[in-house]
């Protein structure tokens, strides 16, 4: 165990950043090992654990090799140096990788066989399948193929990012050369599965389509072995802010990162060795870019299994949300929002309450009111079919002011950013993409209606993107107010994104990268001191990362002066708890469950009061330092409540939690016979039963 020797910069009191993702990440691979899960969401949460290792491997690793490439030494607060990070994520990824496998080979897939759900092989297909197989490929397969041959003067062809493919050593009967072919799956065309058998309940992955017909490809030559690999490039987003158009820039960063350099090739277990060199010489790899996979290649894609009709008992109960009980409407009017707002601040909490007869709502009614002069909206990540973003289309069509602060570098979602950027633009929409060198990471709503002879600011302040889709499965706060500082304050903020100014100091809110870090210190520092002076002091925090240095340095100085700490972290955590004499009183718990939990609560209890803050950073250096970000004190007594019993429910839940101890070991809790608590499902019966005893007052 670490010990404190008086030096609060001893990297070894700091968790590295990279490797306490991978424990959560792991904590999602032991939700698809629970017996307790049901079998499909299991699968599910395979194809999670997947992707986001993908994702990691995209950002995370190739930042790491670029480092490596430059000389450049930027190590963290632990002191690893990349190199040594490098081979540390690769150990730890294989371990992890194998139990991936071990369980969706060794008891998933069979489990999945019993409910007739099967995923066939060329060695398992009966032959009946066999025929259906080739029928299938030659109709709807092998017109999308194009195989590429290697060598005899033709170049080793351009990979995509994450393609699946199949490399296939052949030999020509005549002059007895061996060639080397590449075939990529065209997944991204046809799925990954194709579907046979009564009712489409028999799965057969597409590249076993492909390996049982070679010899179609490639008449006239014998086809010696096959292998199946996949490429992952660094898909990191490096785009100047002095573009003098950012929007083309980002167009053009999208298409360059297709042509990122391969961080990552995964090739198939016992794979021909020819084959195998072949690809690590031609892509010029070392072996601690190249990962060995025992079973399917790219389980992201069983999400495609998870989407077989039916099979209810196999899922998670369906969950459908409510609507904020002061959100209803009688006789099914739906209820003036503004005047809601008027009468106390609305606290919602996705995906228990409805995004729909809320946040979309809100809008909604902000573009039907005459008396509504402008609507300013914050858009990071958002969905496809989002109707908000239509909203601010007809609010302009209908002489509104409305403005868009669109983050075009929200990674991996430039596209579709960019798509309602353009739509927004052409109507008429104030849209701005930012302040140079910071994202625009705050999730914020104002609207300005006029109101007799004032003009009144009502606010929506979020944890979460304004994304339907996503508001169904993280678990995010909302805060409605029309408190006239926080209004004031936002719209500054608006100001601020829109043109030039910079405000000196906000009235209430706290905004990075201006005040953030140093208003959370204060607040830690204010508690130590209200300790000091005899008044019970406690700090629980709850977020998706605890990365900051200086942050977690405050938290550890907080701890040695007797404050109790208590931090619910999802994923990342580079604080160590538990070390004597600095962080004995610290507890590190993270809860990951059915939905993401994303949502932010800072709470600071000093003697009888309490103050509460949620908002849209986590404490990263990235949050506090490159982006814009805001937190809103919560001031209305019932929902600071509201939202420390929140906090207190995600400390009890002992059926979707792990707690982490000063060697860096998160270890699942166990609930006792008769005590389970799971914060998700009792905010779920919690939420439900509110929404019901309203709906029933109403109706008496």
């Amino acid at each position: 165990m670490p010990q404190y020797d008086g030096r609060i910069d001893d990297p070894t009191l700091y968790f590295n950043r990279e490797l306490s993702w991978l424990d959560f990440n792991q904590r999602v691979l032991e939700l698809a090992e629970d017996p307790g899960v049901p079998l499909l969401e299991r699968v599910r949460f395979c194809s999670i654990y997947a992707s986001n290792l993908d994702e990691f491997f995209m950002v995370r690793v190739a930042g790491l090799f670029d480092q490596l490439d430059a000389g450049i030494d930027a190590r963290g607060p632990d002191g690893l140096v990349p190199g040594e990070l490098i081979d540390a994520i690769q150990t730890r990824v294989l371990e992890l990788d194998g139990r991936l496998h071990n369980c969706f080979n060794g008891v998933l897939r069979p489990a999945l066989e019993e409910h007739g759900i099967r995923i066939v092989s060329l060695g398992s297909a009966t032959e009946e399948e066999r025929r259906e197989i080739d029928v299938r490929f030659h109709e709807q397969v092998f017109p999308a193929l194009t195989p590429l041959v290697i060598g005899l003067g033709r170049p080793f062809p351009y990979i995509s990012n994450l393609s699946l493919s199949l490399g296939v050593l052949l030999r020509d009967p005549d002059s007895g050369t061996e060639i080397i072919a590449r075939v990529k799956v065209p997944k991204e065309l046809l799925g990954r599965f194709l579907r046979i058998g009564e009712g489409g309940s028999v799965l057969v992955p597409l590249e076993e389509a492909i390996a049982a017909n070679l010899d179609a490809l490639f008449p006239g030559t014998e086809v010696i072995d096959y292998g199946y690999f996949r490429v992952t490039r660094d898909a990191d987003f490096t785009v100047s802010d002095e573009a003098d158009d950012l929007l083309q820039a980002v167009q053009n960063e999208l298409r360059r990162r297709r042509f990122g350099e391969v961080v990552r090739l995964e090739v198939a277990a016992g794979m021909n060795s020819k084959l195998r060199g072949q690809l690590i010489d031609a892509l010029r790899l070392e072996d601690r870019e190249v990962y060995d996979v025992d079973g399917l290649i790219d389980l992201a894609d069983l999400t495609d299994v998870v989407d077989v009709p039916g099979r209810a008992e196999l899922r998670y109960k369906p969950w459908k949300p409510v609507t904020q009980p002061r959100l209803q409407g009688e006789d099914e009017e739906p209820v003036d929002i503004f005047a809601a707002i008027r009468q106390g601040d609305i606290l919602v909490h996705h995906p228990y309450d409805s995004f729909a007869t809320s946040v979309e709502r809100f809008v909604d009614q902000a573009v039907a009111d005459p008396n509504v002069l402008a609507i300013k909206q914050t858009v990071y990540r958002t969905s496809d079919d989002s109707p908000l973003v239509p909203a601010l289309i007809r609010a302009s069509e209908r002489g509104k002011q409305a403005v868009c602060m669109v983050e075009l570098k929200a990674r991996f979602d430039e596209a579709a950013n960019i798509h309602w950027a353009k739509s927004l633009e052409e109507s008429g929409v104030h849209v701005v993409y930012g302040i140079p060198g910071l994202k625009t990471h705050v999730k914020a709503i104002v609207v300005a209606r006029r109101e007799g002879d004032r003009v009144r600011e009502y606010v929506h302040i979020g944890t979460g993107n304004y994304n339907p889709t996503t508001a169904r499965i993280y678990t995010d706060l909302g805060l409605f107010t029309a408190d006239p500082e926080i209004g004031a304050d936002v719209a500054e903020m608006f100001n601020y994104l829109t043109g030039y100014g910079r405000p000196a100091r906000y009235r209430k809110v706290l905004v990075s990268p201006t005040t953030m870090r140093s208003r959370i210190v204060e607040e830690i520092e204010a508690t130590v001191e209200a300790h000091y002076a005899g008044e019970e002091a406690r700090i629980a925090l709850k977020m998706n990362a605890l990365v900051d240095a200086g942050c977690i340095q405050a938290l550890y100085e907080a701890s040695r002066a007797g404050v109790p700490v208590d931090l619910n972290v999802r994923g990342i955590c580079c604080l160590r708890p538990g070390v004597p004499g600095l962080s004995e009183n610290i507890r590190v718990v993270s809860v990951v469950g059915r939905f993401l939990e994303h949502s932010r609560i800072y709470a600071f209890r000093r003697g009888e009061e309490t103050r509460v803050l949620t908002g849209s950073p986590d404490l990263m250096p990235r949050n506090l330092d490159s982006r814009v970000e805001l937190v809103t004190p919560v001031e209305d007594p019932d929902l600071r409540l509201e939202l420390l019993d929140v906090l207190e429910c995600s400390f009890a839940d002992n059926v979707n939690a792990w707690e982490l101890d000063s060697a860096g070991v998160w270890t699942r809790l166990s609930p006792p016979e008769g005590a389970r608590h799971s914060v998700q499902e009792e905010l779920c019966e919690r939420h439900a039963a509110r929404a019901s005893e309203q709906l029933a007052a109403a109706a008496g």
